[in-house]
């Protein structure tokens, strides 16, 4: 996991755990983050395909999206999560399922970001700090699950930041707070995914085989980017859902992170530019000639190390 930036000896990692079998498909939790983050609003135009689903996908101005997956046949009823005495009758043709950013251990947006506008806080979410982000958007191919998105009006990324301001008050997240049947809960990570353990186990115990986490509780081989701050329970493969069944960070493919590339490039350059003034003036100076070579063997050693500490 990326260093925390921000240190406070009290907090503790905050998530999300999402259960799909009681989400209804309100989009109070979209509504609940625009409001809460000044976001504007998607339309409400129908779209071909998109059925009742005016926000389409994630993106910079909407960071919670209910997705509405489409079944052929009619499912049967989903008993009630521990505590409720209602019955949810399943529609027969719809399953939802409220997603956000993941807020990865492994996180590939923050892995690739070169200024630092990307930081892990000390309940071990990551957050996007839009004064310091310069627009690159090396962030957004780098995150796995297409969370990460640039605005179309001034170019800098954004995404969901699990509500930190809320967080660093003691108040839960606007999404969480909002949601009607408690699909979307929040607390401590490790309580989540004991609570999310024990509902899967109650659903396997109702017949529900198909349930399962998605992005929590997996052998160290098999988890999705070191983990998921954001989980979610399923009842079907993840791709109906609009997930990756596979979603491997750059630090995990070993790849170099943007900071340390641009740390080589730039001594590289260091070094192009020396030898530039040194060629013409003094073609025959040795020490000016060493010490560009020096910068560019820097560069490389700079690269080199940080790949061998990631194996």
């Amino acid at each position: 996991m990326t260093e925390v930036a921000i240190q406070r000896p009290d907090a503790q990692r905050m998530g999300f755990f999402t259960d799909t079998t009681v989400c209804i498909g309100c989009k109070a939790c979209e509504v609940a983050c625009k409001q809460w983050n000044d976001l504007p609003a998607d339309g409400s135009e129908f779209r071909k395909g998109g059925s009742y689903d005016h926000t389409g996908s994630l993106g910079a101005n909407t960071w919670r999206h209910v997705r509405f997956v489409e079944t052929l046949a009619p499912l049967p009823s989903i008993p009630p999560a521990q505590g409720q005495d209602w019955d949810l009758r399943d529609p027969g043709s719809w399953r939802f399922m409220s997603d956000v950013c993941k807020h990865c251990t492994h996180a590939g947006c923050l892995d690739a970001c070169p200024t630092g506008a990307l930081i892990r806080t000390e309940f071990e979410t990551v957050v996007l700090q839009p004064d310091v982000c310069n627009g690159c958007g090396y962030c957004v191919p780098s995150c796995p699950f297409g969370v990460v998105d640039r605005d179309h009006d001034d170019g800098r990324a954004a995404k969901c930041t699990l509500c930190y301001d809320r967080l660093r008050d003691g108040l839960e997240p606007a999404c969480a707070k909002a949601c009607p049947t408690d699909s979307i809960q929040f607390g401590p990570y490790d309580e989540l995914v004991e609570l999310a353990q024990r509902r899967v186990a109650k659903l396997h115990d109702d017949g529900f085989e198909s349930a399962y986490l998605y992005g929590a509780g997996d052998r160290p081989e098999e988890d999705l980017a070191g983990g998921l701050g954001a989980f979610f329970l399923l009842t079907e493969a993840p791709e109906r859902y609009g997930l990756p069944a596979q979603a491997e960070s750059p630090i995990q493919e070993n790849v170099v992170p943007a900071t340390a590339a641009a740390v080589g490039a730039g001594l590289a350059a260091a070094a192009g530019v020396a030898l530039a003034f040194v060629r013409p003036r003094r073609g025959r100076d040795a020490s000016g000639a060493l010490a560009a070579l020096a910068l560019a063997s820097g560069a490389v050693e700079v690269v080199l190390d940080l790949r061998r500490k990631r194996r």
